[in-house]
Protein backbone atom coordinates (compact mmCIF):
# COMPACT_ATOMS: atom_id res chain seq x y z
CA UNK A 1 0.00 0.00 0.00
CA UNK A 2 1.19 3.53 -0.72
CA UNK A 3 0.21 6.86 0.71
CA UNK A 4 1.03 10.27 -0.65
CA UNK A 5 0.75 13.89 0.29
CA UNK A 6 -2.05 15.56 -1.59
CA UNK A 7 -0.36 18.92 -2.02
CA UNK A 8 -1.91 22.30 -1.30
CA UNK A 9 -5.52 22.61 -0.22
CA UNK A 10 -7.73 23.64 -3.20
CA UNK A 11 -8.03 27.39 -3.68
CA UNK A 12 -11.81 27.43 -3.23
CA UNK A 13 -11.62 25.57 0.07
CA UNK A 14 -8.80 27.79 1.29
CA UNK A 15 -10.75 30.94 0.46
CA UNK A 16 -13.91 29.70 2.21
CA UNK A 17 -12.06 28.80 5.41
CA UNK A 18 -10.17 32.09 5.51
CA UNK A 19 -13.45 33.93 4.97
CA UNK A 20 -15.00 31.94 7.82
CA UNK A 21 -12.13 31.96 10.34
CA UNK A 22 -9.99 34.90 9.21
CA UNK A 23 -6.28 35.09 8.43
CA UNK A 24 -5.48 32.86 11.41
CA UNK A 25 -6.57 29.89 9.29
CA UNK A 26 -3.67 30.40 6.87
CA UNK A 27 -1.09 28.61 8.98
CA UNK A 28 -3.43 25.72 9.68
CA UNK A 29 -4.25 25.34 5.98
CA UNK A 30 -0.55 25.24 5.13
CA UNK A 31 -0.06 22.37 7.60
CA UNK A 32 -3.12 20.32 6.60
CA UNK A 33 -1.53 18.30 3.74
CA UNK A 34 1.17 16.97 6.08
CA UNK A 35 -1.40 16.22 8.81
CA UNK A 36 -3.57 14.24 6.37
CA UNK A 37 -0.51 12.31 5.27
CA UNK A 38 0.27 11.45 8.90
CA UNK A 39 -3.29 10.27 9.47
CA UNK A 40 -3.12 8.13 6.33
CA UNK A 41 -0.01 6.45 7.71
CA UNK A 42 -1.59 6.01 11.15
CA UNK A 43 -4.77 4.43 9.78
CA UNK A 44 -3.15 2.67 6.80
CA UNK A 45 -4.99 4.53 4.09
CA UNK A 46 -4.31 5.48 0.50
CA UNK A 47 -5.20 9.10 -0.17
CA UNK A 48 -7.04 9.80 -3.41
CA UNK A 49 -7.64 13.57 -3.54
CA UNK A 50 -9.39 16.53 -2.02
CA UNK A 51 -13.16 16.96 -2.02
CA UNK A 52 -13.61 20.71 -2.37
CA UNK A 53 -16.62 21.39 -0.15
CA UNK A 54 -17.53 22.94 3.18
CA UNK A 55 -16.66 26.12 5.07
CA UNK A 56 -15.21 24.74 8.31
CA UNK A 57 -13.03 21.78 7.34
CA UNK A 58 -10.77 20.23 4.73
CA UNK A 59 -12.04 16.97 3.24
CA UNK A 60 -10.05 14.30 1.42
CA UNK A 61 -11.11 11.00 -0.11
CA UNK A 62 -9.22 7.85 0.77
CA UNK A 63 -9.39 4.06 0.74
CA UNK A 64 -8.45 1.43 3.33
CA UNK A 65 -6.56 -1.82 2.78
CA UNK A 66 -9.71 -3.48 1.42
CA UNK A 67 -10.30 -0.65 -1.05
CA UNK A 68 -13.32 0.68 0.83
CA UNK A 69 -13.89 4.39 0.03
CA UNK A 70 -13.69 6.67 3.06
CA UNK A 71 -13.63 10.35 3.97
CA UNK A 72 -10.78 11.98 5.88
CA UNK A 73 -11.95 15.22 7.49
CA UNK A 74 -9.80 17.82 9.24
CA UNK A 75 -11.42 20.64 11.23
CA UNK A 76 -9.93 24.11 11.59
CA UNK A 77 -11.66 24.51 14.97
CA UNK A 78 -10.96 21.70 17.48
CA UNK A 79 -14.10 22.57 19.44
CA UNK A 80 -16.26 22.17 16.36
CA UNK A 81 -14.55 18.82 15.74
CA UNK A 82 -15.37 17.69 19.28
CA UNK A 83 -19.01 18.73 19.00
CA UNK A 84 -19.53 17.09 15.60
CA UNK A 85 -17.91 13.80 16.61
CA UNK A 86 -19.89 13.80 19.88
CA UNK A 87 -23.19 14.16 18.01
CA UNK A 88 -22.34 11.60 15.32
CA UNK A 89 -21.41 9.04 17.96
CA UNK A 90 -24.60 9.78 19.88
CA UNK A 91 -26.63 9.20 16.71
CA UNK A 92 -24.52 6.24 15.51
CA UNK A 93 -26.43 3.82 13.33
CA UNK A 94 -28.26 4.06 10.05
CA UNK A 95 -29.35 7.71 10.32
CA UNK A 96 -25.98 9.46 10.03
CA UNK A 97 -22.48 8.93 8.69
CA UNK A 98 -20.43 6.45 10.76
CA UNK A 99 -17.25 7.60 12.52
CA UNK A 100 -14.52 5.02 11.86
CA UNK A 101 -11.51 6.61 13.62
CA UNK A 102 -10.69 9.87 15.41
CA UNK A 103 -7.49 11.76 16.20
CA UNK A 104 -8.16 14.25 18.98
CA UNK A 105 -4.57 15.50 18.82
CA UNK A 106 -5.12 16.73 15.25
CA UNK A 107 -8.91 17.30 15.15
CA UNK A 108 -9.20 14.79 12.29
CA UNK A 109 -11.75 11.99 11.82
CA UNK A 110 -12.10 9.11 9.40
CA UNK A 111 -15.70 8.75 8.21
CA UNK A 112 -17.56 6.35 5.97
CA UNK A 113 -18.29 7.59 2.47
CA UNK A 114 -22.08 7.53 2.10
CA UNK A 115 -23.16 5.92 -1.15
CA UNK A 116 -19.56 5.09 -2.07
CA UNK A 117 -18.79 8.55 -3.43
CA UNK A 118 -18.72 12.18 -2.26
CA UNK A 119 -22.27 13.52 -2.22
CA UNK A 120 -23.85 10.06 -1.93
CA UNK A 121 -25.87 8.08 -4.46
CA UNK A 122 -28.42 9.47 -6.91
CA UNK A 123 -31.25 7.43 -5.37
CA UNK A 124 -33.54 10.00 -3.72
CA UNK A 125 -37.04 8.54 -3.99
CA UNK A 126 -39.69 10.11 -1.74
CA UNK A 127 -37.00 12.53 -0.63
CA UNK A 128 -39.09 14.86 1.53
CA UNK A 129 -40.74 12.07 3.52
CA UNK A 130 -37.52 10.06 3.87
CA UNK A 131 -35.47 13.00 5.14
CA UNK A 132 -38.21 14.03 7.56
CA UNK A 133 -38.31 10.50 8.95
CA UNK A 134 -34.54 10.46 9.41
CA UNK A 135 -34.57 13.83 11.17
CA UNK A 136 -37.35 12.68 13.49
CA UNK A 137 -35.30 9.58 14.30
CA UNK A 138 -32.29 11.74 15.16
CA UNK A 139 -34.40 13.85 17.50
CA UNK A 140 -35.84 10.79 19.26
CA UNK A 141 -32.37 9.38 19.82
CA UNK A 142 -31.01 12.72 20.97
CA UNK A 143 -33.87 13.17 23.40
CA UNK A 144 -33.34 9.70 24.87
CA UNK A 145 -29.58 10.19 25.34
CA UNK A 146 -29.33 13.92 25.92
CA UNK A 147 -25.67 14.71 26.74
CA UNK A 148 -25.06 16.91 29.77
CA UNK A 149 -22.85 19.91 29.12
CA UNK A 150 -20.92 18.51 26.14
CA UNK A 151 -22.73 20.48 23.43
CA UNK A 152 -23.63 24.17 23.11
CA UNK A 153 -27.14 25.37 23.80
CA UNK A 154 -29.52 26.70 21.15
CA UNK A 155 -30.62 29.40 23.60
CA UNK A 156 -27.07 30.76 23.85
CA UNK A 157 -26.66 30.67 20.06
CA UNK A 158 -29.84 32.68 19.59
CA UNK A 159 -29.12 35.11 22.41
CA UNK A 160 -25.47 35.85 21.69
CA UNK A 161 -25.19 35.35 17.91
CA UNK A 162 -28.41 35.25 15.91
CA UNK A 163 -30.49 37.99 17.53
CA UNK A 164 -27.61 40.50 17.89
CA UNK A 165 -26.61 40.15 14.23
CA UNK A 166 -30.24 40.48 13.10
CA UNK A 167 -30.69 43.65 15.12
CA UNK A 168 -27.36 45.11 13.96
CA UNK A 169 -28.05 44.47 10.27
CA UNK A 170 -31.67 45.63 10.54
CA UNK A 171 -30.45 49.01 11.80
CA UNK A 172 -27.67 49.37 9.24
CA UNK A 173 -29.11 48.04 5.99
CA UNK A 174 -31.47 49.76 3.57
CA UNK A 175 -33.91 47.07 2.45
CA UNK A 176 -35.95 49.32 0.22
CA UNK A 177 -39.42 47.85 -0.47
CA UNK A 178 -38.58 44.88 1.74
CA UNK A 179 -38.23 47.11 4.82
CA UNK A 180 -41.86 46.99 6.13
CA UNK A 181 -41.93 43.20 6.18
CA UNK A 182 -38.51 43.01 7.83
CA UNK A 183 -39.60 45.50 10.50
CA UNK A 184 -42.76 43.48 11.21
CA UNK A 185 -40.78 40.26 11.53
CA UNK A 186 -38.13 41.88 13.73
CA UNK A 187 -40.84 42.82 16.23
CA UNK A 188 -42.40 39.35 16.05
CA UNK A 189 -39.26 37.33 16.77
CA UNK A 190 -38.82 38.94 20.17
CA UNK A 191 -41.77 36.79 21.32
CA UNK A 192 -40.17 33.49 20.29
CA UNK A 193 -39.44 31.05 23.12
CA UNK A 194 -38.16 27.48 23.35
CA UNK A 195 -40.26 24.68 24.79
CA UNK A 196 -38.02 22.51 27.03
CA UNK A 197 -40.33 19.53 26.47
CA UNK A 198 -39.05 19.40 22.87
CA UNK A 199 -35.37 19.67 23.83
CA UNK A 200 -33.07 17.30 21.94
CA UNK A 201 -29.73 17.21 20.12
CA UNK A 202 -30.16 19.32 17.00
CA UNK A 203 -28.41 18.83 13.68
CA UNK A 204 -28.39 22.58 13.13
CA UNK A 205 -27.28 22.69 9.47
CA UNK A 206 -29.90 20.96 7.34
CA UNK A 207 -28.94 22.01 3.85
CA UNK A 208 -29.61 19.51 1.08
CA UNK A 209 -25.88 18.86 0.56
CA UNK A 210 -25.70 17.68 4.17
CA UNK A 211 -28.19 14.86 3.54
CA UNK A 212 -26.64 12.37 1.09
CA UNK A 213 -28.44 9.12 0.29
CA UNK A 214 -26.78 5.72 0.56
CA UNK A 215 -26.91 2.89 -1.97
CA UNK A 216 -30.18 1.59 -0.50
CA UNK A 217 -31.92 4.94 -0.92
CA UNK A 218 -31.76 5.95 2.75
CA UNK A 219 -30.82 9.51 3.82
CA UNK A 220 -27.74 9.80 6.04
CA UNK A 221 -27.31 13.14 7.77
CA UNK A 222 -23.75 14.54 7.81
CA UNK A 223 -21.86 17.69 8.84
CA UNK A 224 -23.98 18.73 11.83
CA UNK A 225 -23.44 21.91 13.82
CA UNK A 226 -24.97 20.30 16.90
CA UNK A 227 -26.69 22.10 19.75
CA UNK A 228 -29.14 21.14 22.47
CA UNK A 229 -32.49 22.85 22.17
CA UNK A 230 -36.02 22.96 20.81
CA UNK A 231 -36.60 20.49 17.95
CA UNK A 232 -38.71 23.15 16.20
CA UNK A 233 -35.45 24.91 15.24
CA UNK A 234 -34.27 21.96 13.13
CA UNK A 235 -37.65 21.56 11.47
CA UNK A 236 -37.67 25.25 10.64
CA UNK A 237 -34.13 25.15 9.26
CA UNK A 238 -35.03 22.18 7.05
CA UNK A 239 -38.22 23.92 5.90
CA UNK A 240 -36.42 27.11 4.88
CA UNK A 241 -32.96 26.07 3.74
CA UNK A 242 -33.07 22.49 2.46
CA UNK A 243 -34.01 23.68 -1.04
CA UNK A 244 -34.41 27.44 -0.78
CA UNK A 245 -37.52 28.79 -2.48
CA UNK A 246 -38.83 25.41 -3.62
CA UNK A 247 -41.49 23.24 -1.92
CA UNK A 248 -41.34 25.27 1.28
CA UNK A 249 -45.02 24.72 2.04
CA UNK A 250 -44.68 20.97 1.44
CA UNK A 251 -41.73 20.69 3.82
CA UNK A 252 -43.53 22.76 6.45
CA UNK A 253 -46.59 20.51 6.28
CA UNK A 254 -44.42 17.37 6.37
CA UNK A 255 -42.43 18.73 9.32
CA UNK A 256 -45.63 19.29 11.31
CA UNK A 257 -47.03 15.86 10.42
CA UNK A 258 -43.87 13.88 11.25
CA UNK A 259 -42.78 15.84 14.32
CA UNK A 260 -46.32 16.45 15.64
CA UNK A 261 -45.28 20.05 16.26
CA UNK A 262 -48.09 22.23 14.85
CA UNK A 263 -47.43 24.52 11.88
CA UNK A 264 -48.22 27.64 13.97
CA UNK A 265 -45.37 26.61 16.30
CA UNK A 266 -42.80 25.82 13.59
CA UNK A 267 -43.65 28.82 11.38
CA UNK A 268 -42.28 31.55 13.72
CA UNK A 269 -38.95 29.71 13.87
CA UNK A 270 -38.99 29.61 10.06
CA UNK A 271 -39.55 33.35 9.99
CA UNK A 272 -36.66 33.96 12.39
CA UNK A 273 -34.31 31.98 10.17
CA UNK A 274 -35.68 33.59 7.01
CA UNK A 275 -35.19 37.11 8.38
CA UNK A 276 -31.65 36.26 9.47
CA UNK A 277 -30.94 34.81 6.03
CA UNK A 278 -32.49 37.74 4.16
CA UNK A 279 -30.41 40.28 6.06
CA UNK A 280 -27.25 38.24 5.51
CA UNK A 281 -27.90 37.89 1.78
CA UNK A 282 -28.58 41.63 1.40
CA UNK A 283 -25.48 42.47 3.44
CA UNK A 284 -23.26 40.25 1.26
CA UNK A 285 -24.93 41.06 -2.09
CA UNK A 286 -25.97 37.43 -2.42
CA UNK A 287 -28.25 36.83 -5.45
CA UNK A 288 -30.47 34.58 -3.32
CA UNK A 289 -31.89 37.57 -1.43
CA UNK A 290 -35.09 37.77 -3.57
CA UNK A 291 -35.69 34.04 -3.05
CA UNK A 292 -35.38 34.45 0.69
CA UNK A 293 -37.71 37.45 0.65
CA UNK A 294 -40.27 35.29 -1.15
CA UNK A 295 -39.96 32.60 1.51
CA UNK A 296 -40.27 35.14 4.33
CA UNK A 297 -43.31 36.71 2.66
CA UNK A 298 -44.97 33.31 2.34
CA UNK A 299 -44.30 32.50 5.98
CA UNK A 300 -45.27 35.87 7.41
CA UNK A 301 -48.64 36.88 8.79
CA UNK A 302 -48.95 39.19 5.77
CA UNK A 303 -49.54 36.03 3.69
CA UNK A 304 -47.76 37.12 0.50
CA UNK A 305 -45.31 35.06 -1.53
CA UNK A 306 -44.72 33.21 -4.77
CA UNK A 307 -44.17 29.59 -5.68
CA UNK A 308 -42.74 28.31 -2.44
Amino acid sequence: MTTRTLGEVPTGCRERLIAHYGAKAQEWLDAVPEVLGQMAERWRLTLAGYHDAGHASVIATAADLDGRPLILKAWADPTRYQHEVCALRLWAGELTVDVMETADDQAVALLEMVGGRPGGSDWRQRETQMVAGALHGLHLRGRAELPEGSLPLLGDYLRFEVLPRIEKRALRLDLGPWQPLADDELRAITMLQEDPRRSTVLHGDLYRENVPFDGQGHPRLIDPVPMVGDAAFDWAFWTVYYDLGRETSQRLATAARISRIPVPVIAPWCRLLSLDGLLYYVDTDDPRAPQMFGVLSFLSVRGAGGDV
